[in-house]
């Protein structure tokens, strides 16, 4: 900031222009009376502003935009029904490791004054029950001290979802420019690791040298394993010391729903994105040599009780609070995933050599490819006919293509058959399971990687939640193909009520002629009748001038 005196705006204003120096290019919401004032500010710092059709879809946006870029995804919303509407993705975010910052006003006063528009009685402490932390700013100072501390979070701990609320009336007052322009070499410094608990009085190695310890381990084990969840999305890609280490070492792999695409997909030892399937306990129990990277090993990632831990366990996570729950038979290292995992590659470029045999794996790629076969057959079986089609599809894509998908038979699928080829390129709403998420969420994608491609994926009653959004997706002329899985019911639930002995019940509902309801926003539609057809139509959609909603049901996979 120059020398003289601070510029004076609203803090509404300021609040914009401050969001723009730390890096914030878009922001997602809805205006109202109660935030007007937040808008004052928002074109003159130079931000483009999305106009959500609700603030569910607002917040699934910004969702959408920060899995896309790494970066916070920011929404705008108002007092009361604004932020109650933003909730459900906040928590999605939350459950999910995404970072959000979602700025609302509130009411001045609500102990002593009742009946007011949008009253709540408790805002502030409704929204934390859904987020990291929820704070009110009662001056400039707060406010700009508040975001500065949502921003160095977001790039020294787990990325969680923030909530901000300002009182209308400190948003109309002016306020002083005082906050700091943002320095990126204030943050914390990446490329530290810390043991956080060892299984006994820790006798060996210094934190500097734990990596040495784990790839001696990794070397001489006859069965390692490693499994990689979202936390670890840096550790994949192109260039990186992944595949170099896995050859090494010989270890087998797993990956999360999350972690898909971090194993290349070529790794003759990786089990893919099979942890639901319930062999798999078998598998990770035989390791001798077990390698947790970011990755909570949660219900949702597993659908049972989590394997037996051992002194040869390893968890290696940025949180924690996910390293407190770790057995205390189990080492515990806190540490940014990509930060350990390139020291553990650089320790087992240096004591390769000194192994005198080759690792004595007792993996083999037929016996991996034995239980894949096996398990995708299983996965058929579960949901007839869908496999042909997630075959299909994924072969007809852009490389690089972005997918955001829903809670739908679909996407549970393609979760467990479907290798990705690069990290970070499935967003799925895995721990909340909210509905609704996917055409949002692409459209903040779309947003966040102009020019790249993004597909969205979502269920017919999925698709209902939030199926205004499609407005934004053709007025802002996104180019996303829309896959519409129509099975006409919530067969998911269908089957679990079957399986439990109950009479079906609330499972059907009337569908729209969903291709009319395209055509009525403005958009591209398309029902194929044939693998072939659905391949031309997605392949023409990426090259629309606004979104293509392409119409399946499972008759399109019957010959």
């Amino acid at each position: 900031m120059s020398s003289g005196t601070p510029l004076v705006r609203p803090l509404g204003a300021q609040i914009s222009h401050m969001l723009k120096d730390r890096g914030v290019d878009v922001i997602f919401g809805i205006p109202g009376v109660h935030n007007q004032e937040m808008y004052r500010g928002i074109e003159e710092a130079g931000i483009t502003h999305v106009l959500a059709r609700h603030e569910q879809g607002a917040g699934f946006m910004a969702d959408g935009y920060a899995r896309a870029t790494g970066r916070p995804g920011v929404a705008y919303v108002i007092t009361g029904p604004g932020l109650c509407n933003i909730m459900t993705p906040m928590g999605q975010a939350y459950s999910d490791s995404v970072p959000m910052l979602v700025i609302s006003s509130c009411l001045d006063e609500t102990a002593a004054k009742k009946g007011q528009l949008h009253q709540m009685k408790d805002q502030r402490a409704a929204a934390e029950a859904v987020c990291d932390w929820s704070e009110e700013a009662r001056t400039a100072e707060a406010a700009y001290a508040l975001i500065d501390r949502a921003f160095t979070e977001f790039s020294t701990r787990r990325k969680r979802p923030k909530h901000l609320q300002v009182p209308i009336a400190r948003l109309e007052e002016n306020a002083a420019q005082t906050y700091a322009n943002w320095k990126p070499q204030a943050r914390a410094p990446q490329g530290h690791f810390q043991i956080s608990r060892v299984p006994g009085p820790i006798q060996g190695p210094a934190p500097s040298t734990l990596a040495d310890q784990l790839a001696l381990k990794l070397l001489h084990a006859e069965r390692p394993l490693f499994v990689f969840g979202g936390g670890a999305t840096r550790v994949g890609g192109d260039g990186g010391p992944l595949p170099r280490l896995l050859e090494q070492t010989r270890a087998a792999t797993f990956m999360t729903y999350a972690g898909r695409g971090i194993v290349p997909p070529g790794w003759e030892l990786s089990f893919g994105s099979t942890l639901a399937r319930p062999e798999s306990a078998a598998v990770l129990e035989a390791s001798d040599c077990f390698v947790l990277v970011g990755t909570d090993m949660a219900e949702v990632d597993l659908w049972r009780d989590p394997p037996a831990p051992t002194p040869d366990t390893y968890h290696i996570n940025i949180d924690p609070e996910v390293l407190a729950r770790a057995h205390p038979r189990s080492w515990s290292v806190q540490s940014d995933a990509a930060t350990f995992m390139i020291a553990l590659a650089a320790a087992v470029e240096r004591h390769a050599p000194t192994i005198s045999r080759p690792p004595k794996s007792h993996w083999s790629a037929d016996l991996v490819a034995g239980y894949r076969d096996k398990w995708r057959a299983e996965v058929d079986a579960e949901r007839p006919g869908i496999v042909p089609v997630c075959d299909a599809l994924q072969d007809c894509l852009p490389k690089g293509t972005m997918i955001y998908s829903d809670m739908t038979q679909f996407a549970y699928t393609a979760k467990e058959v479907w290798d990705m080829d690069r990290p970070g390129h499935w967003h799925h709403p895995t721990g909340f399971g909210t509905l609704g998420y996917a055409t949002p969420a692409a459209i903040g994608g779309a947003v966040a990687r102009k020019g790249l491609p993004t597909m969205a994926i979502i269920g017919d009653y999925g698709f209902h939640y939030t199926m205004q959004e499609l407005g934004v997706a053709v007025e802002l002329k996104l180019p996303i193909p829309i896959i519409l899985w129509d099975n006409g019911k919530l067969a998911e639930i269908e089957d679990s009520m079957v399986r439990a002995q109950i009479a079906p019940n609330a499972v059907v509902a009337r569908n729209p002629d969903f291709c009319k309801l395209a055509h009525a926003f403005g958009a591209h539609a398309a029902a194929p009748k044939s693998l072939e057809e659905m391949q031309e139509t997605v392949r023409a959609a990426f090259d629309a001038d606004g979104p293509t909603l392409v119409y399946l049901t499972p008759e399109i996979a019957r010959p």
